[in-house]
């Protein structure tokens, strides 16, 4: 158990964020949309307008929702189409998946850990996780997605502020008898939980967001009403590492909390079924966000 106090967990979390705040950030049109979808008085036509004056966007969305992955019905030719069939959270919610990959860039850090490693796990995690959204009829398939893609967004922090710090928690790990998030916390001062959760705060998302990156590793911390997407990311996050996707070093979860499938309604078979439609689902996501 860490003995590090809130305060100065806090303290550390703060001053990275501040430090990498000109580097990690969304393009300026994806905080505009998220700006425009959040305000009550805009309209579809608002956000319509505003996509379709971004091109490189505006394809890229509609590569999104022509996929095989979003199964609609037909070929979407216009965003405005895209709006009145998805609405427009969700395609805010795309238009933010679309720009996070510009964000996991940097190569390799060292022998254990590229940030297209990360990469690769967060788009299995991110498919994962609307597959299990869409078992679990929570209506939150686009959310999860989202979710999914963001999780370990923290890591990414850490590797922008403190890239010694970083390269010397995976010299530790081997020989740790902590999990990641122990020798992280010893180094840093901090997990990637509190570094996630503060940058989907600095970047106001809506709180189910802070809550998944700040907890997908201790869903059950969070109240009940509160976990529902944070739970299912964390499935997510186990069948990853189940399939050893990417970069999975941080998860040591060996076998899901029966609760947590309990309070999604969701059956071992049904978590099967996911794993089955993965490989084919992870590969129409790369098809749409480069993978």
């Amino acid at each position: 158990m860490s003995t590090i106090t809130q305060e100065s967990r806090e303290a550390v979390v703060n001053k990275a964020v501040q430090e990498i705040s000109h580097i990690a950030t969304l393009p300026e049109v994806t905080l505009r949309i998220i700006d425009l979808v959040e305000d009550p008085s805009s309209t579809a036509q608002d956000l319509n307008k505003l996509i379709t004056n971004d091109p490189a966007l505006c394809s890229r969305i509609l590569k999104v929702v022509n996929s095989a992955f979003y199964g609609l019905p037909g070929q979407i030719g216009s965003i405005n189409r895209a709006i009145v069939l998805l609405g427009l959270n969700a395609v805010k919610n795309i238009a933010i998946a679309t720009s996070l990959a510009k964000l996991f860039r940097g190569g390799e850090l060292c022998p254990n850990f590229s940030a297209r490693d990360l990469w690769v796990h967060s788009t299995a995690v991110a498919t994962a996780a609307k597959l299990l959204a869409d078992a679990a009829s929570i209506g939150l398939s686009d959310e999860a997605f989202l979710a999914g893609l963001l999780h370990d967004v923290g890591i990414m922090v850490e590797m922008q502020a403190g890239r010694h710090k970083l390269i010397e928690v995976f010299e530790r790990l081997p020989q740790a008898k902590t999990p990641f998030i122990g020798v992280e916390d010893e180094v840093l001062g901090a997990n990637h939980q509190d570094f996630g959760r503060a940058l989907c705060e600095r970047w106001k998302f809506p709180k189910s967001f802070s809550y998944v990156t700040g907890y997908h590793h201790r869903p059950l911390d969070l109240d009940p009403s509160s976990r529902t997407l944070t739970n299912v990311v964390y499935i997510a996050d186990w069948l990853a590492k189940k399939s050893q996707i990417g970069f999975v070093a941080d998860v040591s979860t060996e076998q899901i909390e029966a609760s947590i499938l309990d309070e999604l309604r969701l059956t071992e078979a049904d978590i099967d079924n996911v794993e089955q439609q993965m490989p084919d689902a992870i590969d129409q996501v790369n098809a749409f966000l480069g993978g």
